[in-house]
Order: C-alpha cells, then sequence, then structure tokens
C-alpha cells in the first residue's frame, strides 16, 4: 500500500488587521458585486459594520445576507443562492464564525450546480466548484474557513449532513484574532472544545500524516495553555490570538486528516436538539476516548502526556 497523503489548505493571512486586506483580495479576483453572508450576532457586534466600511471605500458593491441559524439549515442555503443569483453576485464573503461559512460554501456550489444543497451529502460530489470565496472567521473553533467540509442541517430528517469536496475550501482566509474580543464566554468555552476535539480525532484518525500531526500537536499544546487564561480574560488579544492559532492548527489537521465518532454522533445530536456544535463535542469526548483507546493505545497515550496525565492513571 502506497503511503501518499494529501494535504489541502486556502490561501491564509493571519494576525490583527488581517480583515482590513478583504476588499484589495476582493478585487485581486476580479469581483465585482458580493454577496456578503453573515449573521445577526456578528452584525450587533459591529464587524459587519466594519467589513462594510472596508468595501464602501473601496467602491466595492454588496449585498448582505443574514438569516443564518446556529446550525445552518438547508432552506437558508437555499434563501442565499436565489439571493446571490438575482442580485448579480460574482463572489462570496463569509464573515463570521462555522454557521455563516458552512452556509456560503453551501450557497456557492447550488448556485454554480444548479442543485439543491443535500444533493451534495458526501465525498467528492460537488461537479463545478463555487465563486471565489473569502472567509473573515470570528471565533476561534469552526476552522471551517480552511477546511473541505460543510456542514448544513438537513430540516426534513433533523440531522446534519457533510459535504465534503476540495470545492469547499475557501480561495481567502483573512484570520483576525481582532474579531473574536466580542466573543462571550458560552460561545467561547463550546468554540474552545470544538477546536480540541478537532486536533484529538485528527491525530488519532487512520488518516493521519506527519503533515497534520504537527498542526494537531501544536493545537492541543495551544488550548492547554491559553483556553483557561482566555476564559479568564476575554478581551485579552495576546490569549485570543493564541487560541485563533490553535483554530487554524485544528482546522488544517483534520479537513486532511478527517474526524472520528464524536463529530459523527455530534452532528447527529446537535441537527436533533439543535445545540451549539463545540458543546455535544465537548459532551461526547471523553466517552468516545475511552471507547477508541485500545484501538490507538500510543497515541492517546500521547495526548494524556500533554495534559500532563500519567499513562498509568489514564489506563486505569
Amino acid at each position: 500500500m502506497l503511503a501518499l497523503r494529501k494535504f489541502v489548505a486556502p490561501e491564509i493571512i493571519f494576525g490583527e488587521g488581517a480583515l482590513e486586506l478583504l476588499a484589495q483580495y476582493i478585487i485581486n479576483f476580479g469581483g465585482k458585486r458580493v454577496l456578503i453572508v453573515t449573521d445577526n450576532g456578528v452584525i450587533d457586534s459591529g464587524i459587519m459594520g466594519i467589513a462594510a466600511a472596508i468595501l464602501d471605500e473601496a467602491g466595492i458593491s454588496y449585498v448582505t445576507y443574514s438569516d443564518v441559524n446556529e446550525n445552518p439549515r438547508d432552506d437558508e442555503v437555499m434563501t442565499g443562492a436565489e439571493l446571490y443569483q438575482k442580485s448579480g453576485c460574482d463572489v462570496i464573503a463569509a464573515i463570521g464564525g462555522g454557521s455563516p461559512i458552512d452556509c456560503a460554501k453551501a450557497i456557492g456550489v447550488v448556485s454554480t450546480n444548479n442543485q439543491h444543497v443535500l444533493e451534495f451529502e458526501g465525498v467528492d460530489n460537488v461537479a463545478v466548484p463555487g465563486p471565489p470565496l473569502f472567509c473573515v472567521p470570528t471565533t476561534a473553533g469552526s476552522a471551517a474557513d480552511v477546511s473541505q467540509f460543510a456542514i448544513i442541517n438537513d430540516t426534513n430528517r433533523h440531522v446534519k449532513v457533510a459535504m465534503i469536496s476540495k470545492t469547499m475550501v475557501p480561495d481567502i482566509t483573512l484570520v483576525d484574532p481582532a474579531t473574536t474580543l466580542t466573543k462571550p464566554g458560552f460561545l467561547t468555552a463550546c468554540t474552545g472544545l470544538d477546536v480540541l476535539t478537532h486536533a484529538v480525532e485528527a491525530y488519532v484518525s487512520r488518516a493521519s500524516s506527519p503533515m497534520t500531526d504537527l498542526h494537531a500537536l501544536e493545537s492541543i499544546k495551544l488550548v492547554i495553555d491559553y483556553l483557561p487564561q482566555v476564559m479568564e480574560d476575554k478581551r485579552n488579544l495576546f490569549f485570543r490570538e493564541k487560541i485563533m492559532l490553535a483554530s487554524l492548527h485544528a482546522g488544517l489537521a483534520f479537513s486532511n486528516a478527517s474526524l472520528g465518532a464524536v463529530h459523527a454522533m455530534a452532528h447527529s445530536l446537535g441537527g436533533f436538539y439543535d445545540l451549539a456544535h463545540g458543546e455535544c463535542n465537548g459532551l461526547l469526548l471523553e466517552h468516545v476516548v475511552s471507547f477508541n483507546y485500545d484501538a490507538a493505545k500510543e497515541r492517546y497515550n500521547r495526548l494524556a502526556e500533554l495534559f500532563g496525565v500519567t499513562v498509568e492513571s489514564y489506563e486505569t
């Protein structure tokens, strides 16, 4: 068997002030009219207003679509795709957490393939890539801005469906830690648990590789060191930057190594009860680790060491 692994990622700009480059990159791609996919939380935080001012100053026209649920739904995607087409847009910008970003990804491929969003469920079922997609993540957790995944809620079956395709990888992601300063405590904790789960599942995945291991392990170290600190001091930009970096590392790891039973069940749990995704991951992670431990002892023991847990007590 050939030990080959692929690694896909968008162009990433990381650091305070990255948001200010949004107009420049849209112009670089020849964008004339932008569909901005966001949500009311981002609007209320003032981040959407900053992005709008940047586009206004550059003379870029845009249409805003903000009817996005915490768990983006199939009907929301279809409504957004209709708005994209009727408004004459040629590029999409997602500003927000995983929900607006996943919704934006799905809107893009619906618009170019003229199919219902649920027809893309599964792996490599997107024939035509969507229009250029620019992401500005405002939560440090989902890493949807760097992944080849989009998760959409099937409202008839009350489950989340995964669409996995290289066409889902955004073209540009502008990772600006300052956009996370307005996150409330509960959302910070939930997205932090999402980061940790991404990294753990990527590290123990059968599709892991030395490339993904580097990112997964670094992500876990950053979460251990800085998530407790950011929970204590939510306005500390240095701590926020470290958790944003942890999310980025975890996203690059799981996008290429895939995920596991935690996310499989979390999507079902979140789809049925409409719970925050990170909260679902936090509820499930320890149970899946216990169930899977014997299948990947060496790797789980390595993770235990990072947490300062001795192997003997961990196996007990």
